[in-house]
């Protein structure tokens, strides 16, 4: 998670007329039809992208379509998110004077997308200057093939911090992994779910979190990463409302 990124969007909107041919010829209601070719699209540019790999719908809520979804591929022994889509709310698709439309959209990152193509591991390299990271991907883009790898190159020492805590069913990781960013800025280099634990009797559940801080120009000091660490305790507890352990 870094508070700048690059998103593409897409979307892909149907005639009313269409919608009810296709609906009437496969025997399932119009939104059906919608979702039914938005699944296959997805699918054909992610094999297009990663190979022909495995796919994982999940079902998720998003503001501006419904039902939604998100696609997981399993790529390289591990399951990915790689994008979220849905079908448009009507209300959206009025608003643009497309009364007798529907359709759906979708929306990935950029640089997520890049990360798991060409195994960055570190998302702050996307804004760095450095001839290192820089000269490795100036080809032009028709050269950039799925073999090409990011190539590591010496950096600062790492200090990891872990924080663990119980969560409800309110929890989303995202709002945890945005609060990190906010506290510790460009010094959390990422954040990595190591352990799960649930209660036998209460079936209730906790969550253990590295933090890894490394700086881009300097080693840290024990004593200033464990500032941002106490920092991101205080928050989580007041903030979020989880009772840390």
């Amino acid at each position: 998670h870094y508070p700048i990124f690059h998103q593409m969007a897409g979307v892909h909107v149907f005639s009313n007329d269409v919608l009810e041919t296709l609906a009437k010829s496969q025997e399932v209601d119009q939104v059906q039809v919608v979702v039914d070719s938005m699944k296959e699209s997805l699918e054909g540019m992610a094999k297009d992208l990663f190979g022909d790999v495995k796919f994982r719908w999940n079902t998720e809520n998003f503001p501006f379509t419904s039902p939604s979804f998100e696609l997981d591929i399993f790529f390289r022994n591990q399951w990915l998110e790689v994008l979220g889509c849905g079908v448009i709310h009507q209300k959206l698709l009025e608003n643009c004077n497309l009364v007798d439309r529907k359709g759906w959209a979708f929306g990935l990152g950029l640089e997520r997308l890049a990360m798991v193509l060409f195994e960055i591991p570190d998302i702050r390299l996307f804004w760095s200057h450095d001839p290192r990271f820089v000269q490795q991907f100036n080809k032009p883009s028709l050269d950039l093939q799925l073999n090409t790898k990011f190539q590591p190159y010496s950096k600062h020492e790492k200090c990891f911090k872990d924080i663990t805590f119980w969560i409800s069913s309110q929890y989303h990781e995202n709002s945890f992994f945005d609060l990190v960013r906010e506290t510790a800025g460009d010094l959390v280099e990422d954040v990595v779910l190591i352990d799960t634990y649930e209660q036998p009797n209460t079936k209730r559940k906790s969550v253990c979190f590295r933090i890894n801080y490394r700086s881009a120009d300097r080693n840290l000091t024990n004593k200033e990463v464990d500032y941002y660490q106490e920092k991101v305790r205080e928050r989580v507890v007041k903030e979020l409302g989880f009772t840390l352990r």
